[in-house]
């Protein structure tokens, strides 16, 4: 994952809070959230501007929100597919109920008929347990 070309790809001006977040968000393999980004970031981003560059990412399709068990957001990186119409990261999200980590699992949610009249933007899917980490 290059920041720099997501940034490009998107449109988007090079900052470096807004490359130090991508770099942030790639080293973990579970989603992650705002007040977990800000410790690992320190004083290199204030609140508003981690905030505004999270909410810019998910506007742009760069990173989808997952809510975990207590309603707080984290943030995945979408995959390449994903746009500002439309995320295509229709995956399933595991929420593990020990260490609190959510994973976007590479299993395909099956298609869901939606009735006539209701249009979706997205579908999520979750799934709660152990993850494997924990599971060991």
């Amino acid at each position: 994952m290059d920041p720099i070309s997501i940034l490009k790809t998107h449109d988007l001006k090079q900052t470096r809070q807004r490359v130090r977040v991508l770099e942030e968000l790639a080293l973990d393999k579970s989603a992650v959230s705002q007040p977990d980004l800000e410790k690992k970031l320190g004083k290199e981003i204030d609140r508003v501007t981690l905030y505004r560059i999270l909410n810019t990412y998910e506007d742009k399709g760069i990173l989808h929100r997952v809510m975990d068990l207590n309603g707080t957001a984290n943030y995945a990186i979408c995959n390449a597919a994903c746009t500002e119409e439309h995320h295509h990261d229709e995956h399933l999200h595991f929420n593990c109920t020990n260490c609190k980590k959510i994973y976007c699992l590479d299993v395909t949610i099956p298609a869901i008929k939606i009735p006539k009249g209701f249009k979706t933007n997205t579908i999520s899917a979750t799934a709660y347990g152990i993850c494997d980490q924990c599971y060991q």
